[in-house]
């Protein structure tokens, strides 16, 4: 029997702005509010509309079925800033040659190279921390994942300011692409403010340092073991190998995504055992009978299955990339409903990981949720971090693996406690982080 779905509208669209200013002003809430309006939500993006997706085996239609529902829209209008036309932000027919010219970057016998790299960036990042001593854990998180993200890119022996320089302006093109994604006219971009003239010089940086690196790498033709040496040794017989301007927008893209992922997952798991010490102490029995203070090494991740879960449990709670577009390509049908071609379909992991049809009790923290498959089919197919079919993200193993490295070695060693009377806030930017979180060190 056919599944049938309902189809609504979210009421209060202001002209003009659409649903632009309560997205702005609550983005979180409207978005887990949409539901009730049904399986297939109508709202307004500025003066355009946009269609919501709201039910798992819509979803999943529309993110395996990318001929038809195109990586565009908004979200990735503003994303193709940052990262050009890389293997995340391009169009289907660039994707099919890019992931199969990308993928030995990221075939499961590299991770143990890079695993050195993360295993690494936890002594770097955890060196200075003194017991007692109160850390800002979105920075220092995003500090131990940028660190990574170089690391696993470059491994050739590379001047430490150009670096730095690299990732400041990483920082500042996301923060910038950020305050755009909510402005409904794209040629407010191009006004001379403050911000706007931030971005540029950032880009500029960015496409100027990657650029020499790209000359300098080929120049020495050797292969450091890193991401860059990868795509620069990229061949097929259809196409030959990666050009210049492709290598660039591959690197903005995977530097973007390594850094910008990995960290808002490692804060919010800070917090989240925080506030849970009894997930924290099972964390703590396993990191002590696995690695006895020891920094966790790649042959170690099967064992951390608490860990491991305790990640999967963060991510449901707190995807990162948790609201994306798509645009769909020809005249199509989605739950009935039919959708011109350049119709702009939206959906958000947060939705469906929120949804207490697939999650009892969806707001509750319980890394159990997933012990032995405890959840039901339809949850673990709504489980939808990382995206699905062909354009799931290439990385997600990578990722897996340098959380469970680093929660596993920094909880060896230490425990995070909340501070009294500190709130806890999201912000939902390009990643959906902690707006502001600061806990005490304790060492073990």
């Amino acid at each position: 029997m056919a599944a049938t779905f309902t189809v609504g509208t979210v009421p209060g669209a202001l002209p003009l702005l659409g649903h632009v200013a309560a997205i702005g002003r609550s983005p979180l809430e409207f978005m887990a509010a949409l539901p009730v309006h049904g399986d297939l939500v109508r709202i307004r993006l500025g003066p355009w509309p946009a269609y919501v997706v709201c039910d798992p085996l819509l979803t999943h239609e529309v993110l395996v079925n990318d001929r038809v529902y195109d990586k565009g829209g908004p979200t990735y209008d503003k994303l193709r800033q940052v990262g050009g036309n890389g293997l995340v932000t391009c169009a289907h027919r660039f994707h099919r040659r890019q992931r199969r010219l990308v993928q030995p970057a990221f075939h499961r016998d590299r991770l143990p190279g890079y695993a050195r790299a993360m295993s690494h960036q936890v002594d770097v990042t955890t060196g200075p921390w003194r017991d007692g001593h109160v850390i800002d854990v979105v920075a220092t998180m995003n500090a131990f994942s940028t660190g990574v993200a170089t690391r696993t890119l470059f491994a050739a022996d590379v001047d430490e300011t150009v670096l730095t320089e690299i990732q400041q302006a990483t920082t500042d093109m996301f923060d910038g692409v950020a305050r755009r994604l909510l402005l409904p006219f794209a040629w407010l971009d191009r006004l001379p403010t403050p911000g706007n003239r931030r971005f540029e010089r950032a880009r500029r940086r960015l496409e100027r340092h990657t650029r020499q690196l790209i000359t300098d790498y080929r120049k020495a033709g050797v292969d450091h073991g890193d991401l860059m040496s990868m795509l620069l040794a990229a061949r097929d017989d259809e196409s030959g190998g990666l050009t210049d301007a492709e290598i660039h927008d591959q690197v903005l893209t995977f530097f973007s995504a390594g850094s910008e992922t990995v960290s808002p997952a490692l804060a919010w798991a800070w917090h989240l055992l925080g506030q849970h010490p009894e997930v924290r102490a099972e964390l703590h029995a396993e990191v002590d009978s696995v690695l006895g203070g020891r920094v966790a090494e790649f042959a170690d991740v099967p064992h951390l299955k608490v860990t491991a879960r305790i990640i999967t449990e963060t991510l449901r709670l707190y995807p990162p990339v948790w609201l994306l577009t798509r645009r769909t390509a020809v005249d199509t049908d989605l739950a009935g409903q039919r959708l011109p071609a350049g119709t702009v379909v939206v959906f958000s992991p947060y939705v469906l990981h929120h949804h207490p049809a697939l999650h009892p009790d969806p707001e509750r923290f319980d890394p159990d949720r997933w012990r032995n498959g405890a959840g039901c089919p339809a949850a673990e197919r709504a489980f939808t971090p990382f995206g699905a079919g062909a354009r799931k993200c290439i990385g997600d193993e990578y990722a897996r693996t340098e959380a469970a490295l680093a929660l596993a070695s920094m909880a060896a060693r230490w425990r995070l406690e909340p501070l009294p009377q500190a709130r806890v806030r999201a912000a939902p930017r390009l990643a959906l982080a902690p707006r502001s979180l600061r806990m005490r060190l304790h060492r073990r």
